[in-house]
């Protein structure tokens, strides 16, 4: 069984219990004021393995399925033994780097909250994108180069974060996007070359 699986096994099995078991929601989610003045520190990363609802956790778990299996894949190449390790690594880091700059953005305001794995599910889409640049992406049913989509995203989820129109946490999505290629390329610097390889630029 992938790594991939059993986050995705893991992840809908407690997102399950939250939405019939608030108190335990309440536990788990990222509330930068509670998570500040309690010292419960563990929320920045146990609120990535909760959703909101169902629509909530199919999406990023779907997104998860999609592109995990392939950075898992890529992975085995470049890390052999320690591939595990490094995935793991990568998905669980990610989900803190990513929620890191909304602690801090929020530690003050006691009334907002923030859970879901999109931050990490952000990462591991754009570690695919690093091995795949051109690999399709649908939007709306609608092929679309990887990179291209990604810059895409980059700015969407910016200006979203900035018009701050919804609900959604688009700086985590943000954030987790540029940690997952940041993170692959500080394990293992050579994908740079590999990635440029892809583009056409061979140094």
């Amino acid at each position: 069984m992938s790594i991939t699986l059993i986050i995705i096994i893991f992840t809908s099995a407690l997102s399950i219990y939250s939405f019939y078991n608030p108190m335990g929601m309440h536990k788990l989610i990222l509330n930068p004021y509670q998570t500040k003045n309690s010292k419960e520190w563990y929320r920045i990363v146990s609120s990535g393995f909760i959703h909101a609802d169902w629509m909530h956790l199919f999406v990023n778990m779907f997104v998860l399925y999609s592109f995990g299996n392939m950075v898992e894949y890529y992975y085995e190449q470049l890390f052999g033994g320690t591939a595990i390790v490094a995935y793991l690594l990568l998905y669980v880091s990610s989900i803190f780097a990513a929620n890191l700059p909304t602690f801090y953005k929020y530690q003050n305001h006691s009334g907002y909250n923030s859970l879901g794995a999109s931050g990490a599910t952000s990462a591991v889409l754009f570690a695919s994108i690093l091995f795949q640049p051109f690999a399709k992406i649908y939007l709306y049913f609608i092929p679309i180069p990887g990179i291209v989509a990604g810059i895409l995203y980059l700015f969407y989820s910016y200006y979203m974060d900035k018009k701050q129109a919804d609900n959604v946490n688009h700086d985590a999505h943000f954030w987790g996007a540029v940690y997952g290629v940041a993170f692959t390329i500080v394990l293992k610097p050579k994908v740079v070359l590999i990635f440029l390889a892809q583009l056409g630029l061979h140094f």
